[in-house]
C-alpha cells in the first residue's frame, strides 16, 4: 500500500525547506540579512522652508512718505525758475512744473495696485487747474492750485474725524510706532483701551486742519495778488513755516495731554528712576 511506503528524501528535503539542510545551509542567509539591515536607509531631504520678504519697517515707509513729498513740493518750483530762466512763458514753466506731482500721485497708484482716495484728489486737482488755466490762459490758477490741493488736505483731515481712525493718527503712527524710545509697541491695543489717547489723536486731526485750511486761503491770496514769478519760491517758502508751526503747536498740545506718558515714554522713566 502507498501508505506504507517512506517518503523519498528529495521530497521530505523539500517540505521542511531550508531549515532542513542543517545549520550551515541558514548561515549565509542569516548573514545577508544582518548586512541588510546594517545598511544605513537614506533620510529624506527636508524643503528648505520660503523665506519671508522683508517688509519695510514703519520708519522707513514714514522716511519715504517725506521723501515724496519734498519732491511733490521742490520739483515744480526747480522746473518753473528753471524754465522760466530760459525764457519760457509763465503758462508753460507752470504746466510743466505741475506735471511732476500728477506723475508722482499715478506712480503711487501704480506700485500699490489700488485706489487711494488722495492720490486720486491731488491727481484730479492737477489735471483739472492744468485744463482750466490753459483753457482761460490765466497762469493764476497753476498758481492758485497748492492752495486748493492744501484746501482739499484741511477738508479731507476734518473728514477723517468720522472715520476709524483719525487722520493725524495716520501720518504720525508710521514715524512714532516701534520706536525705541516709547515703551508701547502696539498703538491698536492702545486706541482700544485708552480714551485719552483717541481724543490726543481727534484734536491734533483739528489742529491740522485747521492750519492747513488757513495756509491753503494764504496760498489763494498770494496768488491773485502777487507777481507770477514771485509765487512759486514763496508758496514753497510756506510748507516748512506751516510744517513748522503746526509742529511746535501740536507738540505743546501733546505734552499737555500726556501723549508721551501714555506711550510710555523712556525719559521720563529714567526722570522718575534718578529722584
Amino acid at each position: 500500500m502507498t501508505a506504507g511506503r517512506e517518503p523519498e528524501a528529495g521530497t521530505v528535503a523539500a517540505a521542511h525547506g531550508p531549515a532542513s539542510t542543517g545549520a550551515g545551509a541558514s548561515v549565509p542567509q542569516q548573514e545577508a540579512g544582518s548586512d541588510a539591515r546594517a545598511q544605513p536607509q537614506p533620510q529624506p531631504q527636508a524643503q528648505p522652508k520660503p523665506q519671508p520678504q522683508p517688509q519695510p519697517s514703519q520708519p522707513q515707509r514714514g522716511g519715504w512718505l517725506l521723501t515724496k513729498l519734498a519732491f511733490d513740493i521742490g520739483a515744480p518750483i526747480a522746473v518753473f525758475y528753471l524754465l522760466h530762466a530760459l525764457g519760457v512763458g509763465n503758462l508753460i514753466a507752470l504746466g510743466a512744473g505741475a506735471v511732476l506731482p500728477a506723475l508722482s500721485a499715478g506712480y503711487t497708484l501704480a506700485i500699490r495696485r489700488r485706489a487711494d482716495g488722495v492720490a486720486l484728489l491731488v491727481l484730479a486737482t492737477i489735471l483739472a487747474s492744468i485744463i482750466v488755466s490753459v483753457v482761460s490762459r490765466d497762469p493764476r490758477f497753476l498758481l492758485a492750485k497748492d492752495g486748493l490741493i492744501t484746501g482739499l488736505w484741511g477738508l479731507w483731515f476734518l473728514a477723517s474725524l468720522g472715520a476709524r481712525r483719525p487722520a493725524a493718527f495716520g501720518f504720525a503712527r508710521p514715524l512714532m510706532e516701534g520706536r525705541k524710545m516709547f515703551a508701547v509697541r502696539d498703538w491698536d491695543a492702545l486706541w482700544q483701551a485708552e480714551p485719552a489717547f483717541r481724543r490726543i489723536w481727534r484734536v491734533s486731526t483739528v489742529i491740522w486742519a485747521a492750519g492747513l485750511l488757513a495756509d491753503a486761503a494764504a496760498r489763494v491770496v498770494m496768488s491773485y495778488t502777487l507777481p507770477v514769478a514771485v509765487v512759486p519760491g514763496l508758496g514753497g517758502a510756506l510748507w516748512p513755516v506751516t510744517f513748522v508751526v503746526l509742529q511746535v503747536i501740536t507738540n505743546i498740545y501733546y505734552q499737555a495731554a500726556g501723549l508721551n506718558r501714555l506711550l510710555g515714554a523712556r525719559w521720563l522713566t529714567r526722570g522718575r528712576s534718578r529722584r
